[in-house]
């Protein structure tokens, strides 16, 4: 049997044991389960990758970056953006050898990439937390400049109450890289000028729940059109898988 789990703390409202499981039984794959393990350090790893069985593993907040200690390589996605969220788990000169990745790049670009039309030229992304350094990696492979917008002063970017006309109107593409509006707290948006909005823009949302956040809605009342982070969700799990199995 073999074991590929998420680590991470808290997992209480894990996606991805229902995701693989679901898709062992549908594979009629009788040999592989996926658990759940909640690690309140990243020290408790070690004891996790001393089971045998264990054969790749997906991870989320708090320890995408900590866990590259723990690592013998990493992909270029992952060294670029500096954050892992599949590893995979082998075998070299008779030592566990593991290997980072970042499949949330991969997740995001091939979810936009059908959507950018040819006036989308420039991006906006909302916040400039952890889930932005994938975003800002796929936007440079695919050489559209972007502007980070942020609530408070960091060098690089600027702030919401900088945004214009003129801004919105050049920077067709915005994408939300925050937790607002994710379920409960779903009346909470960014706090951009949308009625600046048009039928050119594209609005992204990387949250996925609910899957028309207030961000989308008001973006959609103003003519742009609108997509939210499950799809992303769904790419970044069955890119993993395909990382464990080649």
């Amino acid at each position: 049997m073999r074991t590929f789990g998420l680590i991470g703390y808290p997992l209480a409202h894990s996606f991805s044991k229902k995701y693989f499981t679901e898709q062992f039984e549908r594979d009629q794959i009788a040999d592989c389960n996926y658990e759940l393990f909640p690690l309140e350090k990243i020290a408790d790893l070690t004891g996790v990758l001393a089971n045998p069985a264990i054969s790749g593993l997906n991870v989320t907040i708090p320890y995408k970056v900590e866990v590259m200690a723990y690592l013998n390589e990493l992909d270029a996605a992952a060294a670029a953006i500096g954050a892992v969220n599949c590893i995979a788990i082998g075998e070299k000169e008779g030592k566990p050898f593991l290997k980072g990745y970042n499949t949330d790049a991969y997740g995001f670009q091939e979810s936009l990439r059908p959507l950018l039309k040819p006036f989308h030229q420039k991006a906006l992304i909302l916040g400039d937390g952890g889930a932005a350094k994938a975003v800002k990696y796929v936007l440079n492979q695919l050489q559209i400049p972007f502007i980070t917008v942020v609530r408070k002063a960091v060098e690089g970017a600027i702030l919401y109450e900088d945004l214009t006309e003129e801004i919105l109107r050049t920077h067709q593409i915005i994408i939300n890289t925050t937790p607002l509006g994710t379920f409960p707290n779903v009346e909470a948006s960014a706090p951009i000028p949308y009625h600046f909005l048009r039928a050119e823009h594209l609005a992204y949302d990387l949250v996925y729940n609910p899957e028309e956040t207030s961000f989308l809605q008001q973006a959609r009342a103003q003519g742009a059109a609108t997509k939210n982070g499950m799809e992303m969700l769904y790419l970044q799990a069955d890119r993993s898988w395909y990382i464990w199995n080649s």
